[in-house]
């Protein structure tokens, strides 16, 4: 660790929680910034970054904060060998952490936050994220990996069930923030929908979210949409393209792509989108998006296209 002092801000990411919940280490036990320079705001230095480190692991095991205030005092060395255990299967040295591969800090301290189940600090890191980096790097570069590494955990350990549940949520509540198209965007002509039977929907989501990102007006059906009822809605709305989500074999059956393609108002453009469609079952005509970008840039082509023609 460099011998730098850090913003609270800063300090909240490396941690992978809210700065709230560190200005309340603060104010009720003590654990503040200690680089004072006069007209400035206070800095938290290398030993203050160890000691929120403790106080984090320990509250994250199920000790009380004042508990774990007071070892977090006694010495940036500190830690739960010195008489706190750790209980089996939980935190970083339970062997549970949640893999992110070369995602980055920001990555880690998301994952560490799911893993305390802290709403508050995975919501404030993904806005922040998106509010910086939009959405599609967002996805990309942060959601993903972590989401991936508790799916890799839950297949080892038949565990993380209420991490998944938690982060999924506040993947969703951020992605049903960012602003949709007001009338000015035109009239949505992009649906999106999964397979029938599927129920994933984050990344469906992150598409529309990157969608409303970049001014597109779209429609989404959501999860487990059956055949019928996504015919019935295109025949009545007449989209351009339509996205049928599909994340396992056993939802991506390719007759529901044959018969979007069989309509008398079939849409211009259809998209298979997840890892659940295989690209030597698709009929001819389907486009199998490689990532969100892709699926990002079609949907865009699209309605470059119409607003070109006149909207026909």
């Amino acid at each position: 660790m460099a011998d730098e002092a850090l913003s609270a801000g800063a300090v909240a990411r490396r941690l992978g929680v809210a700065v709230t919940t560190l200005r309340t280490w603060h104010q009720r036990y003590g654990l503040g910034p200690s680089q004072h320079i006069p007209g400035h705001h206070r800095r938290y230095t290398p030993a203050d970054l160890a000691r929120l480190e403790i106080m984090r692991r320990l509250t994250a095991e199920g000790i009380t904060p004042a508990e774990a205030a007071r070892w977090a005092k006694q010495s940036p060395g500190v830690g739960p060998a010195a008489g706190v255990r750790l209980r089996a299967g939980a935190g970083r040295d339970g062997g549970q952490a949640i893999p992110v591969g070369r995602a980055g800090p920001v990555a880690r301290g998301l994952a560490r936050a799911a893993m305390r189940l802290d709403s508050a600090a995975i919501s404030e890191t993904i806005a922040n994220a998106v509010a910086r980096d939009g959405v599609v790097a967002t996805w990309d570069g942060l959601l993903r990996p972590v989401l991936a590494g508790i799916g890799e955990r839950h297949a080892a350990t038949a565990g993380l069930i209420e991490v998944e549940h938690l982060m999924s949520r506040c993947v969703s509540e951020a992605f049903a923030t960012v602003a949709r198209p007001g009338p000015a965007a035109g009239p949505a002509r992009i649906l999106l929908a999964c397979a029938d039977e599927e129920q994933h929907t984050l990344p469906l989501e992150a598409l529309a979210a990157s969608l409303a990102e970049a001014g597109v007006a779209y429609r989404m059906l959501g999860a487990r949409v059956p055949l019928a009822a996504l015919i019935e809605a295109v025949n009545r709305t007449g989209p351009a393209a339509v996205v049928l989500w599909s994340h396992t074999r056993a939802t991506a059956d390719p007759g529901q792509l044959s018969a979007l393609l069989g309509m008398a108002r079939r849409p211009l453009l259809v998209l298979a989108a997840g890892p659940g469609w295989q690209a030597d079952t698709l009929p001819a005509g389907v486009v199998r998006p490689v990532d969100l970008t892709e699926a990002v840039s079609l949907a865009l082509a699209v309605r470059d296209s119409l607003d070109q023609s006149g909207g026909a």
